[in-house]
């Protein structure tokens, strides 16, 4: 596809996912905004360790767990009716599914891979490096990157690590200079990434290893 086309669907997708907002049900991973920083905010002030930064990642989905499972809810790590009522002492307010529709998409059907082993070229559920992990990801939210990661680091533009929103490509330099590994933002400091050593798993962007070869993002959503 060239990069004429490239733009143009993305362009067409980011058009869609402005126009598809709908009621959903609970605050879930990939969510972003005030009502998330305010959920955050009280989770902190009951003790569990979250930032209220406003972007709903896996350790805010396992402060709900801990607090759901706390209360006697159902510990499935999402902010619906019952868990609002019960953290934040009132009813759930209506919410509206926007801009970050797309990127709510792609994390959540990121996640449905963890565990799927790393096979050197691979692009399919059987087997994924991690690069064909995340074109196979995306491409799931109709949105269709270049195979390889250094080819995908040219795509969309770049942002600052202070910037980061869950559904960025991250990148680091690992066994060759340059982007040679790209994994996906989930929020809380956190990606997920097709590994050689562990599969597809989720990682702490800011850990020994992986913050020591991080070399940036890019924003294709």
């Amino acid at each position: 596809m060239s990069r004429f086309m490239r733009i143009f669907v993305l362009s067409m997708m980011l058009i869609c996912g402005f126009s598809m907002v709908a009621n959903a049900s609970a605050f879930r991973v990939g969510d972003q905004g005030s009502e998330v920083a305010e959920i955050q905010g009280q989770l902190a002030s009951l003790g569990y360790d979250v930032v209220a930064d406003g972007d709903f990642g896996p350790a805010t989905a396992e402060a709900i767990k801990s607090f759901q499972a706390s209360r006697g809810l159902e510990a499935d790590g999402l902010v619906g009716p019952g868990t609002y009522s019960a953290l934040m002492g009132r009813s759930m307010p209506e919410i509206s599914r926007g801009s970050n529709y797309i990127s709510r998409r792609v994390v959540a059907s990121s996640m449905a891979y963890i565990g799927v082993p790393y096979v050197f070229g691979g692009t399919t559920p059987s087997g994924f490096d991690c690069s064909g992990y995340v074109r196979y990801v995306f491409a799931g939210a109709g949105i269709y990157l270049p195979r390889t990661a250094d080819a995908q680091y040219e795509v969309g533009m770049p942002v600052s690590r202070g910037e980061l929103v869950p559904g960025d490509l991250v990148f680091f330099s690992t066994y060759e200079y340059g982007p040679s590994h790209v994994g996906i933002y989930l929020g809380d400091g956190s990606f997920i990434n097709a590994s050689s050593s562990r599969g597809v798993a989720i990682d702490s962007l800011y850990s020994g290893y992986w913050g020591s070869c991080y070399i940036g993002a890019r924003r294709v959503l």
